[in-house]
């Protein structure tokens, strides 16, 4: 892209303590967001999705500063957020909000959605009358009329006008880039798209950048230009939605979106296309995380992490399967979207005793080859 980034993250790390004891002394540590690096770019939509538990919603809080980071930086605009004071990290919230993904717990029960959506507005030295006049309009253009919903409190509300309430909150102060975590996910499939219409609407409107956060592919392949894959705290793919959805590389998204729900009765599963949970993040596998759970692993895999390599225009992976054809570019005339063809991850056939058992043992025995060509 032409443009410099609006949002630039490079080596973003957070670990939790886990402590025990009457001293509560550490005694190991949650390796929540690993060594995480992206850039944002005005008026594009970055969608960030993996399996619940995979750091989507602590990278979240790093972008924002609402918790520390133990490593790395995040500047905003060119300015560094991690180390500005105070003072200037309250002027900068202004252009960078956040939409939580639970529209009840979010919003303060004790305060009408008018005075929720205005109280941002205070906080910055608005005049109290001008924060509730502005307040008043958004509400008005997020689908509740302040005439009807103003001096509601909460659970008057249904969750969609909730989410509708917290999307308000956020834009009152204009801000140029929104992080929005799973902001539909709690809401049934009509409300769902309501909002996903509404965001999309107000983006082209306001000329926002959003990061979407979503554990569901169909919602990041419709909201996106951009997708960022997480598995177990790192990045393991990137590229842009179309290009993930035609032909996803690593052996993680294709998994993802072979799970993902069709009405398409020849794209039924036989089998799941993976199995078991993610490894616990306290001891993460070495080498490559996904090996525990990927058909494809090599002795390799072990030993070494996969770093990110270019496969395509703006289409990144890590994964040892692509490093011949990250070096010479792609076969031409491949057809398949990855390991072994949509028929092993895709189309849901393990195809065990065959394609997959060959591309073992000739990986394993002559080192990396590129998937096809």
């Amino acid at each position: 892209m032409s443009a410099a980034p609006l949002l630039e993250v490079r080596g973003l790390r957070k670990h939790f303590p886990l402590r025990s004891g009457v001293l509560q002394r550490t005694h190991a540590w949650v390796r929540a967001v690993d060594g995480v690096s992206f850039d944002v770019y005005p008026a594009e939509t970055l969608g960030i999705v993996g399996e619940s538990g995979c750091g989507k919603s602590t990278l979240a809080r790093l972008i924002l500063r609402l918790i520390e980071p133990d490593a790395g930086s995040v500047r905003f605009a060119g300015e560094d957020v991690r180390g500005a004071s105070a003072d200037r990290m309250k002027r900068l919230r202004r252009d960078m909000q956040l939409v939580f993904q639970d529209p009840h717990a979010s919003l303060n029960p004790r305060l009408t959605i008018e005075d929720a959506v205005a109280f941002s507005l205070l906080v910055h030295g608005t005049s109290r009358a001008e924060a509730r006049e502005r307040a008043r309009a958004l509400l008005g253009r997020v689908g509740l009329e302040a005439r009807l919903y103003g001096r509601r409190y909460p659970h008057e509300l249904s969750g969609g006008q909730r989410q509708r309430v917290n999307i308000a909150r956020a834009l009152v102060l204009d801000p140029r880039l929104l992080v929005l975590d799973e902001p539909a996910s709690a809401l049934d499939k009509s409300v769902q798209a309501q909002v996903l219409n509404l965001l999309a609407d107000l983006k082209a409107e306001r000329a926002l950048t959003y990061v979407f956060i979503s554990h569901d592919l169909n919602v990041i392949e419709y909201v996106s230009s951009r997708v960022l894959v997480m598995y177990l705290g790192e990045i393991v793919e990137t590229g842009t939605a179309d290009a993930l959805a035609q032909a996803p590389k690593h052996p993680y998204t294709q998994a993802l979106f072979a799970s993902a729900p069709s009405l398409d009765p020849d794209r039924r599963l036989e089998r799941p296309p993976l199995s078991g949970d993610p490894p616990n993040p306290i001891d993460p596998p070495s080498g490559c995380r996904f090996r525990t759970r990927c058909a494809f692993a090599m002795p390799r895999c072990a030993e070494t992490p996969p770093a990110l390599r270019a496969v395509g225009e703006a289409h990144d992976v890590a994964c040892y399967l692509y490093e011949r054809e990250a070096i010479v570019g792609a076969p031409t005339g491949c057809t398949h979207s990855g390991p072994g063809g949509d028929s092993d991850l895709r189309g849901g056939q393990s195809n065990e005793d065959g394609t997959r058992r060959d591309l073992r043992e000739s990986r394993a025995g002559h080192g990396t080859r590129a998937p096809c060509g």
